[in-house]
C-alpha cells in the first residue's frame, strides 16, 4: 500500500487492494471472488454499454473515536438499489449479499479506512450492470454486481462553504414520470453538459425546476433540496422524479428530534425567498449550504456567503458525530464491519 497523505484527500478515484464481484447467471448469484485489479472485461454487446442497464449507490464507512469501523445506514442503500434493479429489469441484490460485500471489501481493504481525527472517510460505491450480450432492446440475461471502495476527504477542510447555484430553464434533469426516483448512470449524464456549463459560469452547483411545468423546486443536480423556513421548519422536496436520498432522511430524524417541524411537500420555486436557510444534501458532503440561486435575472438571496446557516450547521455536525462515534447512536444507524 502507498503512503496515503490523508490531509491532502479529495474526492477522486484512487486504486486500492481490492473491489468484490458477484455473478449473477441461470437465475442465480454467485458466492463473489475479492478482485485485485480495477478493471472489468466483458462482451462489446454488454446490456449496460447499448441500453444503459445500470445502476449504482454510494455510501461511507468511517473509524470512529473508539476505533471501530462502520458503515453509515448500509441497509438502505440495499433496498434503494434493490428498488432500482426492478427498475431497470436487473436482478435485485439480496441485502443479505450486499452487506456480505460491504464487509468482505472493507476488511480487505482495511489499511484504506482513514484514521479517526482526518476527517476522511472510505467511500463505497456499489455497481450493478447487465454485462452479459444483448443486441435486441432487451433485458441482457447475464449480470455482474461490484463493490469498489476508496478513501475521500474531508470536504470542508477549512469549513463549510456557502455557494451559489444556477437554474437553467433550457435542461431538465428527469422527465416527470421517468427515471429520476432511482439511482441510474442515465440521470446524471442527463446534467452533465449544464453541470460543465454552470462551473464555466462559476456556479458549483445547479437547481432543478420539475419538468412539466418549471414552476416548483425539484432537486439540486447530485443532491436532495432542504430548507429552514423563518420560523424553523425543516421543508424538503416530495416528487415522483426526486431521488430518496438517505442523507435527507437522516437529516429529517435529527430535525425532528431538536424539535423541528419537518414539511415533505411541494416546493414552489417562488417560495425560496421565504426560506432562511438552504442547501443541498448528500453522501458526499452531508449538506452544502446555497447562499445566493440565479435564474436569468432573477436572484434569491438566502443567508450569508461567509456563513453556513445555524441550523443547517446544527445538523451536518449531528450527522458526523454519529458517524465518527462522537455521540450516541439511539436509532442504530452505524453498521459495524467484522474486521476480523
Amino acid at each position: 500500500m502507498t503512503e496515503i497523505d490523508w490531509s491532502s484527500l479529495g474526492f477522486a478515484y484512487l486504486p486500492t487492494r481490492s473491489h468484490i464481484r458477484y455473478h449473477w447467471k441461470d437465475g442465480a448469484w454467485d458466492g463473489g471472488r475479492l478482485v485485485y485489479e480495477d478493471t472489468i472485461t466483458m462482451s462489446i454487446a454488454a446490456g449496460c454499454l447499448h441500453y444503459g442497464q445500470e445502476a449504482f449507490e454510494g455510501l461511507k464507512v468511517f473509524r470512529q473515536k473508539d476505533g471501530r469501523v462502520v458503515a453509515f445506514r448500509p441497509q438502505m442503500n440495499a433496498e434503494r438499489m434493490q428498488r432500482t434493479a426492478v427498475r431497470t429489469v436487473m436482478p435485485p441484490v439480496p441485502t443479505e449479499m450486499f452487506l456480505d460485500a460491504l464487509d468482505r471489501v472493507v476488511r480487505d481493504n482495511l489499511d484504506y479506512v482513514p484514521p479517526y481525527g482526518t476527517g476522511c472517510s472510505l467511500y463505497v460505491r456499489p455497481l450493478l450492470i447487465g454485462s452479459g450480450a444483448q443486441i435486441g432492446v432487451a433485458s441482457a440475461h447475464e449480470f455482474d454486481f461490484l463493490m469498489m471502495v476508496m478513501p475521500m476527504g474531508d470536504y470542508y477542510k477549512g469549513g463549510i462553504k456557502p455557494v451559489r447555484a444556477i437554474v437553467f430553464d433550457e435542461y431538465d434533469r428527469a422527465a416527470p414520470l421517468g427515471m429520476g426516483d432511482v439511482k441510474v448512470g442515465g440521470n446524471y449524464a442527463a446534467s452533465l453538459y449544464a453541470h460543465e456549463k454552470a462551473h464555466a459560469m462559476g456556479f458549483p452547483v445547479e437547481l432543478y425546476l420539475d419538468s412539466k411545468t418549471h414552476t416548483n423546486v425539484e432537486e439540486f443536480a447530485t443532491s436532495n433540496f432542504l430548507g429552514f423556513k423563518k420560523d424553523g421548519t425543516y421543508v424538503t422536496v416530495k416528487s415522483r422524479s426526486v431521488l430518496p436520498s438517505v442523507t435527507n432522511q437522516s437529516l429529517q430524524q435529527l430535525a425532528r428530534d431538536m424539535g423541528h417541524a419537518v414539511e415533505v411537500r411541494t416546493v414552489p420555486y417562488e417560495e425560496l425567498r421565504e426560506f432562511a436557510e438552504i442547501a443541498a444534501c448528500g453522501t458526499a458532503v452531508v449538506v452544502t449550504p446555497v447562499y445566493e440561486i440565479v435564474r436569468g435575472d432573477d436572484v434569491i438571496r438566502v443567508g450569508s456567503p461567509e456563513v453556513c446557516g445555524p441550523n443547517l450547521l446544527k445538523l451536518h455536525n449531528a450527522v458526523q458525530d454519529i458517524q465518527f462515534g462522537r455521540a450516541p447512536d439511539p436509532y442504530g444507524w452505524c453498521r459495524e464491519i467484522a474486521t476480523k
